[in-house]
């Protein structure tokens, strides 16, 4: 599905176009801090949870890496392009999904229990509300552009607050409570949220939260 907005005048669509790399770059740059510290901080803890939303930083790092690349060169008034990069965008979303299915199942019909983990907390509760501030300046711009990818990229960044939320109650319940099992469940909650934006992706439907 295509974004409705006016078209932009020219200037404006370069402006935005400008806007859509440095929002992708900046973004980039702290998701790759943010899957070095809760893939460190999982595997020191044994938790699905946190490493699956490392994981989830490193696909969003490369989901931006596409916005760039689509906003660059020839590919900048590309439909063919954007259709490509909205798939690539899905494609990242259902490996994800994939990966953290396999291992909260794997942990949770194991015997080895994921220890508590302070680091994974903090990076989850600075991580809640700071990502949806990015999530709204990405897609604004989609918006105002026409480019579902670039719509699609935001919400993987909301997708990540939720995430956070997830993370943060599994862990908190884990070190807290010794509720080992609700660092599995909040990576089932990860995956379910993460295959069915991949789905809507793949489709072709950029709002896929209603944020049309």
């Amino acid at each position: 599905m295509v974004v409705h907005a006016r078209a932009p005048d020219p200037a404006e669509r370069v402006h935005l176009q400008r806007r859509a790399r440095r929002l992708a770059w900046g973004g980039g740059l702290w998701h790759v801090a943010e899957f070095a510290i809760a893939v460190a901080a999982g595997i020191s803890a044994s938790s699905v949870a946190l490493v699956g939303f490392g994981i989830d930083s490193l696909i969003e790092a490369l989901a931006g890496s596409v916005v760039v690349w689509l906003f660059t060169g020839r590919r900048l008034q590309s439909e063919s392009a954007e259709r490509r990069a909205q798939q690539v965008i899905a494609i990242s979303f259902l490996l994800l999904a994939a990966y953290v299915t396999v291992e909260s199942l794997r942990t949770l019909g194991g015997s080895s229990r994921p220890d508590p983990s302070w680091v994974g907390i903090g990076l989850a509760a600075v991580t809640a509300p700071s990502m949806p501030v990015l999530a709204r300046a990405k897609r604004r711009v989609g918006h105002r552009l026409g480019s579902a990818a670039t719509v699609s990229e935001g919400t993987q960044n909301l997708l990540c607050a939720y995430l956070s939320v997830a993370v943060l109650l599994g862990l908190g319940a884990n070190a807290l409570l010794g509720w080992w099992w609700a660092d599995p469940l909040a990576g089932l909650a990860i995956a379910a949220v993460a295959a069915r934006e991949g789905l809507e992706s793949w489709r072709g439907h950029g709002c896929a939260d209603g944020c049309c």
